[in-house]
């Protein structure tokens, strides 16, 4: 459950205050989404994936082009790419979690998106490897947008509104991680793709990945700028002057109840989803007779932007209902078993290809990516299990804040260490290529395990009762 940004007194705000009370009025728990501000949210949620996303299709290309590096050993600096970008998110990630609780959400919000406008524009015009790097590690200190979104969609949200909130909010990701892929296919080296168009303009020659850069982060320099104007405040201590009070320290949050085992388990999905989305671009690229798709940037755009059209219609439309009905720790139950299974038909797929059954691939892959997708509900079900958890609704920002800096800390070294397991596996060829997907299977089969500390306050059964005790 989340909270509503309302304001309590100081004995109801302290630290070891639960943040689900019985106070809340009904007329309260039955306000709507505010259109306006979940929109602005969302849309800031949908660049942010926008942006990280829009180098996957062309990156691996890039390396070679740029680095001169071999296609063999390309995996293992797109991981260290995408890894720096998560360590500098680790460093700073609990700093804007703190920040936003003690100067505001808006301010936060306004900056990250603003430093991730330029950024994203600047990756471009890297002329290295080690360039690249270094533009990565400076975007990811604006990662603190994500932080801030979640912490005011459930501000804005109350104990009924929260699975739609989220759900929009997953959608809003998936968005960005289907239109982040297009864009970077659709306008990576523009000057060859469309030389009537581009092929006169010496900067695209030169520089050929700089335009993908260009229009996503003039799409969230956009989204900065809304914000600025139409997005309000959610801060209990700033909406209400006569309230003003400080956060609840990080040691009180931490040691509440229930929020440890809350966060391994956060922690645990981010990790198989951080390895997944690593792996799958340079498995998509990687040639079919060394284990791989083999797929060209072009249809890797299309496969990653299938994947995150289908993730939204999952939690869109099958997410909210579903955790309604069975509860939020049946909905990661589920998942847990279909991870593992989800995996295994990665490699069953090349199988497919080197027997030379292009037509079976072609039908089966697309729609087999499409029902893998729904695992994607996890991420929003371990969102709603922390802000159940959450203490206190002052400690929303700095509990988001903690677990992002996890995560980040997990990114960080995670790509790098999947997408070497697999380069290490294709050029030995053991198992055929495909050991990085058994090492994948093998972690992915933990979740389950991690579920059995899920704390009753978690488990999102009791929206029923509360209704029925507030009529």
């Amino acid at each position: 459950m989340t909270g509503n940004g309302q304001a309590f007194s100081t004995a109801e705000n302290d630290e070891t205050t639960p943040l689900l009370r019985d106070v809340h009025p009904q007329d309260d728990e039955d306000r709507p989404l505010p259109k306006l501000q979940v929109t602005l949210l969302c849309a800031a949620r949908a660049v942010e994936g926008a942006a990280f996303f829009t180098i996957f299709p062309y990156v691996n290309q890039m390396i070679t082009d740029t680095g001169g590096i071999p296609p063999a050993e390309v995996g293992f600096w797109s991981g260290w790419i995408e890894s720096m970008f998560s360590f500098t998110q680790m460093v700073v990630m609990l700093f804007w979690g703190r920040a936003s609780d003690k100067f505001g959400r808006k301010p936060v919000m306004t900056v990250c998106l603003v430093g991730m406008a330029l950024t994203t524009a600047a990756f471009g015009l890297s002329t290295n490897v080690w360039q690249m790097i270094a533009l990565r590690s400076l975007a990811g200190v604006f990662g603190g947008t994500v932080v801030t979104i979640r912490t005011m969609l459930s501000e804005n949200s109350t104990h009924k509104t929260q699975a739609r909130a989220f759900s929009l909010f997953a959608f809003s990701g998936n968005l960005g991680i289907f239109c982040g892929p297009l864009i970077g296919g659709a306008f990576a080296n523009p000057a060859a793709q469309y030389p009537s168009l581009f092929g006169s303009i010496q900067l695209l020659h030169d520089y050929p990945y700089l335009l993908p850069g260009l229009v996503t982060g003039s799409i969230t320099g956009l989204i900065a700028l809304s914000t600025i104007f139409w997005l309000d405040e959610t801060l209990p201590s700033q909406t209400h002057t006569n309230t003003k009070q400080e956060p609840p320290s990080i040691k009180s949050i931490v040691i509440s109840p229930g929020v440890r085992p809350v966060l391994t388990i956060f922690l645990y999905a981010s990790l198989l989803g951080f390895l997944f989305t690593a792996l799958v671009p340079v498995f998509y690229f990687t040639p079919i007779e060394l284990g791989g798709f083999g797929f060209t940037p072009a249809q890797i755009s299309m496969f990653i932007a299938l994947a995150g059209f289908s993730q939204a219609v999952w939690l869109l439309l099958v997410f909210p209902p579903l955790q309604r009905r069975v509860g939020t720790g049946n909905v990661l139950r589920g998942c847990a078993i279909a991870w593992p299974l989800g995996f295994s038909l990665m490699p069953m797929m090349n199988t497919i290809l080197r027997a030379h059954h292009d037509r079976v691939f072609w039908i089966s892959a697309p729609i087999l990516s499409a029902l893998m997708s729904g695992i994607s509900m996890a991420f929003a079900g371990v969102q709603l299990a922390l802000n159940d958890i959450s203490p206190s609704p002052l400690a929303f920002g700095t509990l988001n804040g903690i677990a992002m800096s996890l995560t980040s800390g997990v990114r960080a070294v995670s790509p790098a260490l999947m997408t070497s397991i697999y380069a290490f596996g294709v050029t030995h060829q053991i198992l055929r290529g495909h050991f990085g997907w058994v090492v994948l299977i093998a972690i992915a089969c933990g979740f389950s395990v991690t579920l059995a500390w899920l704390p009753a306050k978690s488990e999102g059964r009791i929206v029923e009762p509360e209704r029925s005790e507030s009529t």
